[in-house]
């Protein structure tokens, strides 16, 4: 990470599993650490099969999968439902992840986002578009591991993708952990207040 060179950087980890990820990326970089909160929008009667994606911000966002979406019969209504629900959730996450802080401002500067691994990508690419649209001068991709057509799938979504394993045979990121467990909202609040970058500058 540290040979990119990166102008005056942001690591954004997408909780919870990226978040202890991220941290070590930021002590590695002597970066401040904030979130993207992105929630995904479940099928209908299939929660675990995404049809998309939201994120927080003034004007959320949505991307959704076109294809996913018509094979799953997932309506408009169905979609503005679960919007609403995942927005509550990424509201409550906000409050009790961050305490109320402000979100950091990338505007102008290198923004780093960290997952603990990716499999779609559907939460990674709706996190991008919200770094890109806030203003990041320039956008990097960390990941521990993903499948390379995953990856393929967002390089034109991103300036720089780092990646330790570009797995060939991907069976979900848990495959690749000795210890994969639910991250508890206390671990994560334990991760976030163990860094000890520059201080956080809201927006």
């Amino acid at each position: 990470m540290k040979a990119l060179r990166l102008r005056d950087p942001v690591v954004y980890a997408l909780p919870r599993g990226g978040v202890p990820v991220a941290a070590e990326v930021a002590a590695a970089l002597g970066a401040p650490l904030d979130l993207v909160l992105v929630r995904k929008i479940g099928a209908p009667g299939q929660p675990e099969l995404a049809i998309g994606a939201v994120v927080d911000g003034d004007n959320p966002e949505v991307v959704l999968n076109a294809d996913i979406v018509a094979a799953t019969g997932a309506t408009s209504a169905f979609i503005a439902a679960a919007r609403r629900r995942e927005l509550a959730e990424i509201e409550r996450r906000r409050a009790r992840y961050l305490a109320g802080r402000a979100p950091m401002d990338p505007t102008g500067r290198a923004a780093v986002l960290v997952d603990d691994g990716i499999a779609t990508g559907a939460s990674a690419r709706v996190a991008l578009h919200a770094l890109r649209r806030r203003g990041a001068a320039r956008l990097v991709l960390a990941v521990p591991v993903a499948p390379p057509e995953t990856l393929q799938a967002l390089r034109g979504e991103v300036d720089e993708i780092v990646c330790l394993l570009e797995a060939e045979l991907f069976f979900g990121i848990g495959a690749f952990y000795r210890d994969f467990h639910q991250l508890s909202d206390e671990e994560v609040i334990a991760s976030i207040a163990s860094h000890q970058g520059p201080a956080a500058t809201g927006t």
